[in-house]
Protein backbone atom coordinates (compact mmCIF):
# COMPACT_ATOMS: atom_id res chain seq x y z
CA UNK A 1 0.00 0.00 0.00
CA UNK A 2 1.37 3.41 -0.96
CA UNK A 3 0.05 6.62 0.57
CA UNK A 4 0.32 10.28 -0.32
CA UNK A 5 -1.10 13.05 1.87
CA UNK A 6 -2.67 16.26 0.67
CA UNK A 7 -4.03 19.43 2.31
CA UNK A 8 -3.11 18.44 5.82
CA UNK A 9 -3.65 15.53 8.18
CA UNK A 10 -6.67 13.27 8.13
CA UNK A 11 -8.00 12.05 11.46
CA UNK A 12 -8.06 8.28 11.27
CA UNK A 13 -5.65 7.94 8.31
CA UNK A 14 -3.03 5.24 8.60
CA UNK A 15 -0.44 6.38 11.13
CA UNK A 16 3.21 6.40 10.15
CA UNK A 17 2.50 6.08 6.45
CA UNK A 18 5.52 6.60 4.28
CA UNK A 19 5.08 9.15 1.49
CA UNK A 20 4.80 7.46 -1.86
CA UNK A 21 7.99 7.12 -3.85
CA UNK A 22 7.32 8.26 -7.41
CA UNK A 23 6.96 5.27 -9.70
CA UNK A 24 7.01 4.92 -13.44
CA UNK A 25 3.27 4.46 -13.79
CA UNK A 26 0.74 6.23 -15.91
CA UNK A 27 -1.75 8.41 -14.05
CA UNK A 28 -5.22 8.31 -15.59
CA UNK A 29 -7.23 11.38 -16.49
CA UNK A 30 -9.78 10.35 -13.85
CA UNK A 31 -7.14 10.16 -11.14
CA UNK A 32 -5.80 13.59 -12.16
CA UNK A 33 -9.28 15.16 -12.11
CA UNK A 34 -10.09 13.59 -8.75
CA UNK A 35 -6.78 14.71 -7.21
CA UNK A 36 -7.19 18.27 -8.51
CA UNK A 37 -10.74 18.47 -7.14
CA UNK A 38 -9.70 17.03 -3.77
CA UNK A 39 -6.88 19.58 -3.54
CA UNK A 40 -9.20 22.43 -4.56
CA UNK A 41 -11.72 21.40 -1.88
CA UNK A 42 -9.21 22.24 0.85
CA UNK A 43 -10.04 19.16 2.93
CA UNK A 44 -7.37 16.90 4.36
CA UNK A 45 -6.89 13.62 2.57
CA UNK A 46 -4.49 10.74 2.11
CA UNK A 47 -4.28 8.86 -1.19
CA UNK A 48 -3.86 5.10 -0.99
CA UNK A 49 -2.85 2.99 -3.99
CA UNK A 50 -3.16 -0.78 -4.08
CA UNK A 51 -3.32 -3.63 -6.55
CA UNK A 52 -6.43 -5.24 -7.98
CA UNK A 53 -9.09 -6.42 -5.53
CA UNK A 54 -12.07 -8.70 -6.06
CA UNK A 55 -14.27 -7.86 -3.07
CA UNK A 56 -15.12 -5.27 -0.47
CA UNK A 57 -13.17 -7.27 2.13
CA UNK A 58 -10.06 -7.29 -0.10
CA UNK A 59 -10.40 -3.55 -0.79
CA UNK A 60 -10.73 -2.83 2.94
CA UNK A 61 -7.68 -4.95 3.76
CA UNK A 62 -5.64 -3.29 1.00
CA UNK A 63 -6.59 0.17 2.31
CA UNK A 64 -6.12 -0.73 5.98
CA UNK A 65 -9.72 0.10 6.93
CA UNK A 66 -12.89 -1.73 7.95
CA UNK A 67 -15.39 -2.55 5.18
CA UNK A 68 -17.92 -0.13 6.71
CA UNK A 69 -15.37 2.70 6.32
CA UNK A 70 -15.22 2.32 2.55
CA UNK A 71 -17.78 4.67 1.02
CA UNK A 72 -19.23 3.65 -2.33
CA UNK A 73 -20.29 6.47 -4.65
CA UNK A 74 -23.47 5.31 -6.38
CA UNK A 75 -24.86 7.18 -9.39
CA UNK A 76 -28.66 7.39 -9.29
CA UNK A 77 -30.92 8.61 -12.09
CA UNK A 78 -33.87 10.85 -11.17
CA UNK A 79 -34.97 11.50 -14.73
CA UNK A 80 -33.65 12.22 -18.21
CA UNK A 81 -30.23 13.84 -17.80
CA UNK A 82 -30.84 14.27 -14.05
CA UNK A 83 -28.55 12.32 -11.74
CA UNK A 84 -27.20 12.45 -8.21
CA UNK A 85 -24.50 10.75 -6.18
CA UNK A 86 -25.36 8.70 -3.10
CA UNK A 87 -22.54 7.98 -0.65
CA UNK A 88 -23.10 4.53 0.86
CA UNK A 89 -20.99 2.81 3.55
CA UNK A 90 -19.40 -0.37 2.18
CA UNK A 91 -21.40 -2.74 4.35
CA UNK A 92 -24.74 -1.17 3.40
CA UNK A 93 -26.97 -0.73 0.37
CA UNK A 94 -29.37 2.01 -0.74
CA UNK A 95 -32.83 1.87 0.81
CA UNK A 96 -34.82 2.88 -2.26
CA UNK A 97 -38.01 3.74 -0.32
CA UNK A 98 -36.05 6.05 2.03
CA UNK A 99 -34.16 7.71 -0.83
CA UNK A 100 -37.36 8.25 -2.85
CA UNK A 101 -39.07 9.75 0.22
CA UNK A 102 -36.11 12.07 0.87
CA UNK A 103 -36.12 13.29 -2.73
CA UNK A 104 -39.91 13.46 -3.01
CA UNK A 105 -40.03 11.26 -6.09
CA UNK A 106 -41.81 8.02 -6.90
CA UNK A 107 -39.18 6.61 -9.21
CA UNK A 108 -35.37 6.31 -9.22
CA UNK A 109 -33.01 3.98 -11.06
CA UNK A 110 -29.35 3.17 -11.50
CA UNK A 111 -27.94 3.92 -14.94
CA UNK A 112 -26.00 1.27 -16.83
CA UNK A 113 -22.20 1.39 -16.65
CA UNK A 114 -21.81 3.28 -19.95
CA UNK A 115 -24.27 6.00 -18.91
CA UNK A 116 -22.63 6.34 -15.48
CA UNK A 117 -19.27 6.78 -17.23
CA UNK A 118 -20.71 9.32 -19.68
CA UNK A 119 -22.24 11.51 -16.94
CA UNK A 120 -19.32 11.33 -14.47
CA UNK A 121 -16.22 10.66 -16.55
CA UNK A 122 -15.44 7.66 -14.35
CA UNK A 123 -15.79 3.89 -14.82
CA UNK A 124 -17.75 1.92 -12.26
CA UNK A 125 -15.45 1.08 -9.38
CA UNK A 126 -13.66 4.44 -9.71
CA UNK A 127 -16.59 6.88 -9.40
CA UNK A 128 -16.22 9.82 -7.04
CA UNK A 129 -18.00 13.17 -6.82
CA UNK A 130 -14.56 14.82 -6.85
CA UNK A 131 -13.72 15.77 -10.43
CA UNK A 132 -16.95 14.44 -11.93
CA UNK A 133 -17.75 15.91 -15.35
CA UNK A 134 -20.90 17.40 -13.77
CA UNK A 135 -21.25 18.44 -10.14
CA UNK A 136 -24.36 16.38 -9.46
CA UNK A 137 -26.09 16.80 -6.06
CA UNK A 138 -24.82 14.49 -3.31
CA UNK A 139 -26.76 12.58 -0.65
CA UNK A 140 -24.60 11.04 2.08
CA UNK A 141 -25.89 8.32 4.34
CA UNK A 142 -26.07 9.46 7.97
CA UNK A 143 -23.25 7.03 8.90
CA UNK A 144 -20.68 8.85 6.74
CA UNK A 145 -19.95 12.07 8.70
CA UNK A 146 -18.85 10.60 12.03
CA UNK A 147 -15.57 8.93 11.03
CA UNK A 148 -12.70 8.77 8.58
CA UNK A 149 -13.79 7.12 5.34
CA UNK A 150 -12.11 5.78 2.21
CA UNK A 151 -13.67 6.94 -1.06
CA UNK A 152 -12.75 6.14 -4.66
CA UNK A 153 -10.33 8.56 -6.27
CA UNK A 154 -10.87 8.24 -10.01
CA UNK A 155 -8.90 5.09 -10.90
CA UNK A 156 -8.93 1.41 -10.00
CA UNK A 157 -6.79 0.79 -6.91
CA UNK A 158 -6.74 4.47 -5.90
CA UNK A 159 -8.66 5.77 -2.87
CA UNK A 160 -8.76 8.90 -0.75
CA UNK A 161 -9.10 8.69 3.02
CA UNK A 162 -10.96 11.76 4.28
CA UNK A 163 -12.80 12.87 7.38
CA UNK A 164 -16.47 12.09 6.76
CA UNK A 165 -17.69 15.44 8.11
CA UNK A 166 -15.22 17.29 5.87
CA UNK A 167 -16.38 15.17 2.92
CA UNK A 168 -20.02 16.08 3.53
CA UNK A 169 -19.16 19.76 3.92
CA UNK A 170 -16.93 19.92 0.83
CA UNK A 171 -19.60 18.29 -1.34
CA UNK A 172 -22.48 20.26 0.24
CA UNK A 173 -24.13 16.88 0.70
CA UNK A 174 -27.57 16.29 2.14
CA UNK A 175 -27.17 13.88 5.06
CA UNK A 176 -29.96 11.37 5.70
CA UNK A 177 -30.57 7.77 6.70
CA UNK A 178 -30.87 6.34 3.17
CA UNK A 179 -29.28 2.89 3.54
CA UNK A 180 -29.94 -0.50 5.05
CA UNK A 181 -27.63 -3.41 5.92
CA UNK A 182 -26.42 -5.56 3.00
CA UNK A 183 -28.18 -8.87 2.54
Amino acid sequence: MNETAGSGDVHGAAAGATPEVPEAREVSDGERRSAAALEASGIGYAITRHGPVRSLAEAAAARGVEPADIVKTIVVRRGDDDFLFVLVPGDRTISWPRLRALLGVSRLSMPDAATARDVTGYERGTITPFGSLTAWPVVADSRVPDRAVSIGAGAHGVAATVDGADLVRALDATVADVTEPEG
